[in-house]
Order: structure tokens, then C-alpha cells, then sequence
């Protein structure tokens, strides 16, 4: 499946629907606050699809695929979609250490994160884990490879619940944050990566129009 290189952005799909946009590290997913945080994808979007609108987000570090519906119906059957646990997401991430499965492994290699998260109020924006406050969290995973000398793993991983940072803080929870995260990693996992290797590679949804299963990857640039 080919790319679409457009005005700043890479479109992987559009059609008179929705669109599925290929978000590089680093650019916010709609405007955030002062002049200097305007540019975003949702943005760039509209400056060639004037009805794009956001269906979801990935944090600005993160890269990776971003869905976006064309219309306010579109927009609120897609959303619905992932209320719904309908949409299938895939991350892969790079991660500090030797992580091993737990005991809970499937036949597949997935093993689960159980770990509630509440937002950090003193810290806000950073989130917790807190057993008390905190929300429902499932995350899945799995290794896919050793890095040199075992000092990294790289991991697939599969959001189940949908909280904020929730893929960053249940990773740092295990004492295996992402490279690169500034938020939640020491200062010498921040230093090991130029960016967060954290990446949205896959993406599942039934079309809400035509009914068709649609499927899209994109491969990590780390």
C-alpha cells in the first residue's frame, strides 16, 4: 500500500469518508495554546481536506497512524467506533532493559498490563498508576527482538482500555520505560533515543459506509 507525500503530511488513505494520515514525531494533533503550537496535523489536513475533523489523537512524541472522519456523521460513527472498542490498534515501542513475559503469556506470546491509571494532579499532565483512583487500564504485549547486549527490547503493543499515556506509563510501571520519553523515563533512557520510539503501526476498523474491513500498517521509523 502506497503513501500519498502531501503539503507536509502522508496520507495513507482517503476517500470521500475519512482519511488515514501517517503522523510524523512531534507534531501536535490540533492546535495547541500560543501562536507557536498552531501548526498540527488536523491542520495540515484541512488545508487540503477543508471537512477533516479529529476522530482521535497520539501524543505529540508519538508517530503513527491517525484516523480522521470527513464529516460530523462520519465523525461521530468512528468515534462511537472506538467507544466501542470497534477500531484495533497497534503500537510497537523500543524499550529500556530485558523485558521478559510474565507468567500470564497466551500460545500467541501476549502477555497483559492489568495496572489502573489516574491522572497526577500535582504533575499534571503525567498520569499514575494509582489502585485507588485510577481507571480500569489493559494493555497487550509482546517481544519481538533483543537489542544489543539485551540492554533494550523492542515490543508490539495492543491498547485494549484507551487512557492518556496509558502505553508509556504502564511500560515505565513494569521498570521498562520507552527510549526517548521525557516524561516518564530517567534521564539516561531520556538520552538513549533522539525521540520517543513509540509508534502507532497498525490500524483495523469496519467502514462505516461501505462495511468493508479495513486494514493499515506503517512501519516504524526506528
Amino acid at each position: 500500500m502506497s503513501a500519498e507525500h502531501r503539503a507536509g503530511l502522508v496520507c495513507v488513505h482517503a476517500d470521500d469518508s475519512l482519511l488515514v494520515l501517517d503522523k510524523p514525531a512531534g507534531l501536535l494533533c490540533v492546535p495547541g495554546r500560543g501562536p507557536d503550537k498552531q501548526d498540527c496535523l488536523s491542520a495540515r489536513a484541512q488545508a487540503l481536506w477543508p471537512d477533516a475533523l479529529i476522530v482521535h489523537r497520539l501524543d505529540q512524541p508519538t508517530s503513527g497512524l491517525v484516523l480522521m472522519a470527513r464529516s460530523l456523521h462520519m465523525q461521530r460513527a468512528l468515534s462511537r467506533a472506538f467507544a466501542e472498542r470497534q477500531v484495533h490498534k497497534r503500537y510497537q515501542a523500543v524499550v529500556a532493559g530485558r523485558l521478559q513475559p510474565d507468567a500470564s503469556v497466551d500460545g500467541h506470546g501476549w502477555s497483559m498490563i492489568d495496572l489502573p491509571i489516574a491522572a497526577d494532579w500535582e504533575r499534571r499532565p503525567l498520569r499514575i498508576v494509582d489502585a485507588e483512583r485510577g481507571q480500569p487500564s489493559l494493555t497487550r504485549w509482546r517481544v519481538l527482538a533483543r537489542g544489543h547486549a539485551n540492554d533494550t527490547t523492542r515490543v508490539e503493543l495492543e491498547p485494549v482500555t484507551g487512557r492518556t499515556h496509558q502505553l508509556r506509563v504502564h511500560l515505565a510501571a513494569l521498570g521498562h520505560p520507552i527510549l526517548g520519553d521525557m516524561l516518564y523515563a530517567d534521564a539516561a533512557t531520556q538520552a538513549h533515543a533522539p525521540r520517543l520510539l513509540l509508534h502507532a503501526c497498525a490500524l483495523g476498523f469496519m467502514h462505516p459506509i461501505s462495511g468493508e474491513e479495513c486494514s493499515y500498517l506503517s512501519e516504524p521509523p526506528f
